[in-house]
């Protein structure tokens, strides 16, 4: 299992930690941000594949933002999965 750390951008949450075991998800976890929401999040997808993770949340928006923490995990997950390909 290995571990990520994402830096997100222009949302309130600060950093978004997660693991991935091959292409599932575990151990998300968001600092800053609305953390009810987030750690309801978290727990939800528990063990999703991170390709469904991303479908799901793309392009999600917060209020007037152009994004939210859900489209900066999704980022993050296409930028790990990426990585994994290149190791």
């Amino acid at each position: 299992m290995k571990s990520y750390t994402y830096v997100p951008s222009g949302v309130c949450s600060r950093k978004i930690e997660f693991k991935l075991d091959g292409d599932k998800i575990h151990n998300v976890k968001f600092t800053g941000g609305c953390q009810g929401n987030l750690t309801a999040i978290s727990k939800i997808i528990e063990s999703m594949p991170a390709e469904k993770i991303v479908a799901l949340f793309r392009g999600n928006q917060c209020g007037n933002k152009n994004t939210s923490c859900a489209d900066q995990l999704s980022l993050a997950l296409e930028a790990a999965l990426e990585k994994q390909k290149e190791e």
